[in-house]
């Protein structure tokens, strides 16, 4: 795919024409990476070739050892007015949570906006969605269904292999909390990723926790939100999700010990933070019974067992009626 940067003039308006134009409102959008100059170019583009014009830009650097930090660098001198370096004291990695923390802290919008550095945004994503928000006032945020992007190589094969995420939930509708939540917990493909976030309601919830430098730093926020406020689900499609073997869920994902170390720690916390912030919630069941699974492995693979033969037992008799 090649994406095309349009330039980005900013022009100061009369005192008449500020008058007579529609105030739109900022959106900030925090991008961050780690040594990702082999893709961060199209995800920085793909930022500035929004037809929502009012945005800025915070590229946060993770400490990255590679070139990235040079390219952000070269974007944050070209597009000066819209576009910030920002870096961790030292050039340190202090992990996803700390820096989208550190973008959101230097964030002037009234929206934010997350992006990671190897990912790419559709052009019309800003304008649909800040459109969305403000005939929601009720949502705190709006997502869409991410397209998993495999075919990102060209490769026939690859491409047969990209699917948009299904969510079991009324789309283009307000979903009340803690519905969303309820849907994360028991069907992994569910997670947001492209979402859209007033300042305010990541204010209320702290931002991002930084316990959480890796994987599931994004669940653990999303969350956070999803049992306080109001979501609108969009049936579309805004953000390709770009699935390489350098990605951190790609590798995690990987292993099976990556994975479950890290479903394990997500669950421990969210029953800690349901237990003090929403004791009697529908939610703390459901996290039980899945957390029970990573509590007792050796009781959970003889019981998934037990129905794998069960299924194979009733499938068997289906056939020889």
């Amino acid at each position: 795919m090649q994406l095309f940067i349009r330039e980005v003039i900013v022009v100061e308006p009369t005192d008449n024409q500020r008058t007579k134009m529609p105030v739109k409102p900022l959106v900030s959008v925090v991008l961050i990476f780690l040594n990702e100059e082999k893709f961060i170019e199209e995800a920085i583009a793909s930022v500035i070739a929004q037809t929502y014009d009012n945005w800025e830009l915070l590229l946060v650097d993770d400490g990255s050892t590679d070139s990235s930090s040079s390219i952000a660098q070269k974007y944050s001198a070209q597009y000066s007015s819209v576009v910030k370096y920002l870096q961790h004291p030292n050039h340190q990695n202090r992990g996803m949570s700390a820096s989208r923390n550190l973008g959101i802290e230097q964030a002037e919008g009234e929206y934010i906006a997350f992006i990671d550095g190897d990912d790419v945004w559709l052009p019309q994503k800003l304008a649909q969605q800040v459109a969305i928000m403000q005939a929601q006032p009720d949502a705190a945020l709006v997502c869409g269904r991410t397209k998993w992007w495999y075919g990102w190589t060209g490769k026939p094969e690859d491409k047969q292999r990209d699917f948009i995420q299904t969510l079991d939930l009324p789309l283009d509708a307000l979903i009340e909390p803690p519905q969303l939540l309820l849907l994360f917990l028991t069907n992994e493909w569910a997670s947001l990723h492209d979402i859209l976030v007033r300042q305010k309601a990541i204010a209320t919830v702290g931002g991002y926790n930084d316990s959480f430098p890796g994987m599931y730093e994004d669940q653990v926020f999303h969350a956070k939100l999803c049992l306080n406020f109001s979501a609108y689900i969009a049936d579309q499609c805004w953000c390709l999700y770009r699935q390489h073997p350098q990605a951190c869920t790609f590798q995690t994902h990987d292993t099976d010990r990556g994975y479950f170390t890290a479903r394990k720690t997500f669950l421990i916390w969210l029953k800690s933070y349901l237990q003090i912030q929403f004791e009697n919630t529908e939610v703390l069941p459901v996290v039980d019974r899945e957390l029970w699974h990573y509590l007792h492995p050796q009781q959970s693979r003889i019981l998934a067992k037990i129905h794998r033969l069960k299924d194979m037992s009733k499938n068997f008799v289906e056939r020889i009626k």
